[in-house]
């Protein structure tokens, strides 16, 4: 256990970072389910919706820290060429 008082506010802090991190990322996550559910139901026009709303989400996370730039660039990529893959 920490004594010194700046210690002890780091680890404070870190929590605090680390639930705000989870949470954003639990969010990306979520926009990516809705835009694979709308692909799995063959839905055109929502997984467009979804897509548009999942970039959002991701490019906010990647503004935030939470994920780095070429990693959201990965994410956002391979989402928007399963939709454009859809008939």
């Amino acid at each position: 256990m920490a004594n010194i008082k700046s210690a002890k506010k780091r680890i404070l802090v870190s929590k605090a970072n680390a639930d705000r991190n989870k949470a954003i990322k639990s969010g990306v996550k979520t926009a990516i389910k809705k835009v694979t559910a709308a692909i799995a139901a063959g839905d055109k026009a929502a997984a467009s919706a979804a897509l548009t709303e999942a970039t959002s989400v991701i490019d906010k996370a990647t503004s935030k820290g939470v994920y780095h730039k070429n990693n959201a660039s990965r994410k956002v990529s391979r989402l928007a060429a399963s939709v454009n893959k859809m008939a």
